[in-house]
């Protein structure tokens, strides 16, 4: 099948479904450094978590006493979050976290581990911007953990890479790059014993400085970009950046 027809059929609300089971195995830990600066950047207010997921970062938020609330729209994501220990204790808004549809304004909201980019359409992207501005408090902080774009990961706008290799399992990730639409389709491919599994995703990746426009047009600024959570100066060889956008004049 081309990478065209895959294209047609992703729905983004099947990621969770697909990918709950096995989420925390295959990204079992945060980054070194993200919760003691998304705590930093809290500064004793309430912070709002865009694709909350299993929990995997608002929980730890949570034992620092942050006031976390998040938004998601996987329940397959959200029931894994309420299984784990204290799970219960953090609301949860089941919707698309572009619209940021929950009442009140925060501190902090934050979108980690490059989920801005499975909103797979440009306007997607800068509608999540405008609504995460009209939830921050006069002295909020949006925050945004991506990669940077690395066009020669890719030959012939394909990659195939390894991720793991066992005794009787290998998954491979298996990519087609769209150059014109910024868009990557990927498979996550697990080959065992017990047969064949395929894991799909598809993102649309935006540059740093397309991400800028966004903010400037939301009304937003920027304040930070690190190339990672420890406050890393930001380069052309960082695989990823911290970028933290604020209210002008806060």
């Amino acid at each position: 099948m081309s990478a065209s027809g895959l294209m047609e059929e992703y729905e983004s609300g099947r990621y969770g479904a697909e990918w709950a089971p096995d989420y925390d195995q295959i990204f079992p830990d945060v980054a070194p450094g993200m919760i003691d600066r998304l705590a930093e950047l809290a500064n004793g207010g309430r912070v709002l978590e865009l694709a909350i997921g299993t929990g995997r970062v608002a929980l730890p938020l949570k034992e620092r006493g942050v006031d976390i609330t998040g938004i998601d729209i996987s329940p397959e994501m959200v029931e894994r979050l309420r299984l784990k220990p204290g799970g219960t204790d953090i609301p949860v808004e089941m919707g698309n976290f572009a619209d940021v549809a929950i009442e009140g304004k925060f501190g902090l909201i934050y979108l980690v581990a490059n989920t801005m980019f499975v909103l797979l359409e440009q306007h997607e992207q800068v509608r999540c911007f405008r609504n995460v501005a009209a939830h921050l408090e006069s002295e909020g902080r949006f925050v945004i953990e991506a990669f940077l774009p690395d066009l020669a990961r890719f030959d012939r706008d394909q990659r195939v890479q390894a991720n793991s290799i066992e005794r009787g399992r290998v998954a491979l990730d298996v990519s087609s790059h769209d150059l014109a639409r910024q868009r990557i389709t990927s498979q996550w491919v697990e080959l065992s014993r017990d047969g064949v599994r395929l894991l799909p995703v598809e993102i649309r990746y935006s540059w740093p400085s397309e991400l800028d426009l966004m903010a400037q047009l939301a009304g937003l600024e920027p304040e930070h970009r690190w190339g990672g959570w420890e406050m890393e100066p930001f380069t052309s060889n960082s695989p990823r950046h911290v970028s933290v956008y604020k209210v002008p004049g806060s």
